[in-house]
């Protein structure tokens, strides 16, 4: 990764908003910017130059994974060491990533920094978030080897499902299978939702069992390397009708057309509306009740998202999905899900899996 490319983005960044410095909490922002992948830990940047701070747990491991900053290791808090390192640098304005730190925090933060009058926190929401929007060829390529992960695991997720199966065996199944093959964790708690439950969005898999006949929606994601993938498939259980293939269908269409939507210049709207539209004309919009999609990298959910007026411009580099669903509550709902990547000239669908209606 390049690091130092990555630096001197965020150096420019602070410049621009008119930062003298900036102090980096967020872990997935930490990672980004200088590698560490611990869970505690604080970056601070002044002047041009960067230091980590962190405890006496971590010693070893941020020397061997921090880099383009000077590591700090202490017996204190992190934040107590980066407030003091400040200070000591004169930093007038410092930036604090709001969205991240809570109320005492910043209020432990304010109190560290008296130590200069002219010291105050600046708020700089979602700053390394817009950087972390655009994927450079190593991000990418991390996240392909994610997302093939994921989708090698769908078969055995299939395997699992038959009537009177809990959806937690499915869920265990499909886990169990992800760590063989390498994954460090799962994305997210994984969504096994079988018949009424597939009518909701967010279920997670419970001890309830897979219905003789219905639909089982399937979405999950694996994180390797650090990086995330996310996929969605429906399958029917049972001898499918009218009514459940021709949903899935519509379903099918929306999300073919949102991801043809794709393409440098877009806006994340438009690609919402060009799913959204194809559900309108089939009389089921009124059932997709969520955005169509989200940005993907180091957390499961990133910018931009990817609904009715978002304004972002799609750039190449971003990795975003392609969601929509359909959900008739007390009866059913089919949700699929692609990575899509941004290219120079398009989209690139990362997501190998197959589509086509499946009953089991």
């Amino acid at each position: 990764m390049d690091y130092r490319a990555r630096q001197e983005r965020l150096a420019a960044e602070v410049e621009r908003r008119r930062g003298d410095s900036f102090l980096i909490t967020h872990r997935a922002n930490v990672r980004y910017l200088c590698g560490f992948t611990g869970s505690a830990g604080v970056l601070a940047y002044a002047q041009g130059k960067l230091a980590f701070f962190t405890d006496g747990r971590y010693t070893v491991q941020a020397r061997a994974e921090v880099q383009g900053a000077r590591v700090v290791t202490g017996r204190g808090p992190a934040m107590e060491a980066a407030a003091g390192w400040l200070l000591g640098r004169r930093s007038g304005r410092v930036g604090i990533e709001t969205d991240h730190m809570t109320i005492a925090g910043r209020a432990q933060l304010a109190r560290l920094l008296r130590g200069r009058r002219k010291a105050r926190l600046r708020s700089m929401p979602a700053m390394v978030e817009r950087l972390r929007m655009l994927k450079d060829a190593g991000e990418l390529e991390l996240i392909r080897r994610a997302v093939r992960l994921g989708s090698s695991l769908f078969d055995t997720a299939v395997a699992a499902i038959r009537p009177g199966a809990t959806e937690t065996a499915v869920a265990a199944e499909l886990e169990y299978e992800a760590r063989r093959a390498g994954a460090e964790a799962m994305s997210f708690e994984s969504i096994v939702a079988g018949g009424a439950n597939s009518a909701l969005p967010h279920w997670r898999a419970s001890s309830q069992v897979i219905p003789n006949t219905g639909f089982v929606v399937l979405d999950f994601g694996v994180i390797l390397s650090g990086y995330c993938s996310d996929m969605t498939r429906t399958v029917w259980v049972g001898k499918a009708d009218k009514w459940a293939r021709e949903t899935y269908q519509a379903v099918l269409e929306a999300q073919s057309a949102g991801i043809e939507a794709v393409r440098p210049g877009a806006s994340a709207g438009d690609i919402d509306h060009a799913a959204r539209q194809v559900l309108h004309r089939s009389g089921l919009a009124k059932y997709f009740t969520h955005s169509t999609g989200h940005g993907v990298g180091l957390e499961i959910h990133e910018a931009p998202r990817l609904a009715r007026g978002e304004t972002e411009v799609l750039r190449p580099g971003m990795v975003i999905t392609i969601e929509p669903g359909v959900y008739m509550p007390g009866k059913g709902g089919v949700r699929i899900e692609d990575m899509v990547a941004v290219t120079e000239t398009g989209h690139e669908v990362l997501t190998p899996t197959p589509k086509q209606f499946m009953a089991v």
